[in-house]
């Protein structure tokens, strides 16, 4: 009879275990040790679960932890109007952005916004090896018209790093392109949205012929109209360069826009599609091979070629009318000269 007394007790008492937790202990002790995903399932688990994961300490800790430049105190205070504070921030910024089409986003309604807010980490195996925020205008003449870029590092200067040369050209390519990794949060305070700009992995890697530099090259492709048939590439691009102890030193770290014509965009295009893909943009899962960026990347190239060939190809047909023309209009010309 005890037996089967503490059976049902133990079965009971099953679904109220984690109320029998003092709320110091799943506060301190359970809730601080989780990363995002697992906080966010955690909160799905129960009312009172979802009631202590909604602290915005334990969010502004992961978010510190996962993106050590959102530490910044002015993107700081930017998060915290966010509707959901450091929570809405992460969920906007942690998935991959997929903004395939902007039909349900409305450039007529855009918001003015003075600045956009760039949050940028740099990681090799893990470890964080750069770390800034950049405050871009948006308001002046000369953004709006020149072509859209964001640069971090001054022209001379560098960023030392411990990644060191690995084998041969190609051994070493591949080490970089599994080992570094690269998040661009780009925040609008007006909006009081995020989203991440990187494919996360480099979507292609190259050395230069001359100069020996390493090119890393981060891509997310948006739409660029809303009926979904044009299509840019907001591209970030890693250069590294070896120095005389041989580590790769951080040369450049900038982002530009491209079309499939293959100019960039400038700013006041730029700023359309960038708010429009940080406020409509879906947010999806990572996949566990990671190669949804490097595939997207792929499918953007073939674009730009087949629209390389088509206009080719209309070019030449143009010629040869303009020719065609130019020979009947000489020979009738001498035509009328000789047999008038």
């Amino acid at each position: 009879m005890a037996s089967c007394a503490t059976t049902t007790a133990v079965d009971q008492g099953g679904d109220a275990s984690i109320s029998a937790v003092h709320p110091d202990i799943i506060m301190t002790h359970i809730l601080t040790r989780l990363d995002g995903p697992t906080l966010a399932s955690a909160a799905c688990a129960s009312s009172q679960l979802h009631a202590y994961s909604a602290e915005q300490t334990l969010w502004r800790d992961i978010c510190a932890a996962t993106w050590p430049s959102v530490s910044d105190p002015r993107v700081n205070d930017i998060i915290s109007t966010f509707p959901s504070g450091h929570r809405s921030f992460f969920s906007d910024s942690f998935p991959l952005l997929n903004h395939s089409s902007s039909s349900q986003y409305d450039p007529s309604r855009l918001v003015p916004t003075s600045e956009l807010i760039s949050a940028v980490d740099i990681f090799y195996k893990g470890q964080l090896i750069f770390s800034k925020v950049q405050e871009t205008e948006t308001e002046t003449g000369w953004f709006q018209c020149s072509p859209f870029r964001v640069d971090l590092l001054d022209p001379k200067e560098t960023v030392p790093t411990p990644i060191r040369h690995v084998g041969d050209n190609k051994e070493s390519l591949k080490h970089l392109e599994e080992n570094l990794t690269l998040s661009w949060i780009v925040i609008d305070p007006a909006r009081k949205r995020a989203a991440n700009l990187s494919s996360r992995r480099p979507v292609s890697v190259s050395r230069h012929w001359l100069t020996g530099e390493v090119q890393l090259c981060f891509a997310t492709i948006m739409a660029g109209d809303r009926r979904g048939e044009e299509f840019v590439q907001c591209g970030m691009v890693v250069t590294c360069k070896g120095s005389d102890g041989g580590e790769l030193h951080v040369r450049e770290v900038s982002m530009q826009m491209e079309a499939m014509e293959g100019n960039h965009l400038n700013g006041k295009e730029s700023l359309v599609i960038l708010q429009g893909a940080i406020e409509a943009g879906k947010r999806k899962k990572e996949s566990e091979d990671r190669s949804e960026g490097k595939a997207r990347f792929k499918e953007f190239l073939e674009m730009k070629r087949e629209r390389k060939e088509r206009t080719q190809r209309r070019e030449r047909a143009l010629d040869m009318i303009c020719i065609a023309t130019g020979v009947t209009l000489f020979m009738a010309f001498w035509s009328f000269v000789l047999f008038r």
